[in-house]
């Protein structure tokens, strides 16, 4: 037996002239969630039931960047995606380019047990879903006012816009240079995924993350956030889950990479995140928080803050933004 931790994430790369009033919207969101799964696992849930209980919560608010409230395409919608795992037999589960399900993180666990398969997109995934009997809306559920603002601020400056909810002076807000993706300069970086990472009482890890994605991406853009190995991964030493540009993060297979530094280095938890972050990113921008099975909690990232909380069985409880 272990003690029980609890990671979660709103998004790393936060505008440092974010206001007040925001950051702490997103403080009481994380700690209403840390408190969620504090619950569920005093109540002996398993590490997997307690990972989509607190991703179905950020989903459903739409404060972050993930089911209502996603980031919008080109095209004006919504295309979401989203994946989950259960480290005790690595099995899991993705979908991506959801655009009706009002939960994807669902979607995905159901792909994981209802499915031969582990990972559906698109019209596929739609067709599961409904099948599925899970709860489906009309896209213009997922859309918010503020999100149509900020795709229109994005389609006049002909970029992809990372941090769509902070407009400063009708430009965007952000770092002075600009990032790029793919050698493409991106003007804004701060994408705002959601994620959750536990390791219950046995010691089983679980690890869920979910996301609308870039604003203004094109239409059937997937990024990092459903790739297993890449933003989302658990095994028997760990739970991660990640947040950031996802391109870099699947180049460097960044949740992965945690669990292999762990197995085959014998690194602690938080010096595996520590050295992935340094070594692995090259360019790229990225956070991610992490659980182990024996009952440690981390986080790390290389960029400006990352909306994140975490809880443990003796009673430490924290939530923050920045470093």
């Amino acid at each position: 037996m272990v003690g029980w931790a609890i990671a979660v994430h709103g998004g790393a790369g936060v505008d440092p002239n974010l206001p007040p009033q925001r950051q702490e919207e997103a403080k009481q969101l994380l700690t209403h969630c840390l408190n969620l799964g504090v619950s569920a696992l005093r109540s002996n849930a398993s590490a997997l039931d307690v990972v989509e209980l607190v991703v179905r919560q950020l989903e459903t608010d739409p404060l972050f960047n993930s089911g209502r409230g996603s980031a919008l395409t080109a095209n004006g919608t919504v295309e979401m995606e989203a994946s989950i795992m259960d480290g005790t037999k690595r099995r899991c589960g993705a979908v991506s380019g959801v655009s009706t399900v009002k939960n994807p993180i669902s979607l995905a666990r159901l792909v994981m047990e209802k499915s031969p398969h582990s990972y559906l997109a698109f019209s596929g995934a739609e067709e599961f879903a409904r099948q599925q009997g899970v709860e489906v809306t009309e896209n213009e559920y997922f859309i918010t006012p503020d999100n149509v603002g900020m795709l229109k601020l994005a389609k006049e400056a002909n970029t992809i816009l990372f941090d769509y909810r902070i407009p400063t002076a009708g430009k965007c807000a952000g770092l002075e240079s600009p990032v790029k993706m793919n050698g493409l300069p991106i003007s804004v970086y701060a994408p705002e995924t959601v994620g959750c990472v536990v390791v219950d009482s046995e010691g089983r890890c679980a690890a869920a993350t979910s996301t609308g994605g870039l604003m203004n991406k094109m239409s059937g853009r997937i990024g990092d956030s459903p790739i297993i190995g890449a933003g989302t991964y658990a095994c028997e030493l760990c739970g991660v889950s990640c947040t950031g540009e996802g391109e870099a993060i699947i180049r460097s297979t960044l949740a992965r990479e945690v669990a292999a530094v762990m197995e085959y280095k014998g690194y602690r938890l938080q010096e595996a995140v520590d050295y992935v972050i340094k070594h692995r990113l090259d360019e790229g921008f990225a956070g991610l928080i992490a659980v182990s099975n024996k009952g440690e909690v981390a986080y790390g990232h290389n960029c400006n803050g990352m909306f994140r909380g975490c809880a443990t069985e003796n009673g430490f409880m924290e939530v923050g933004i920045w470093d």
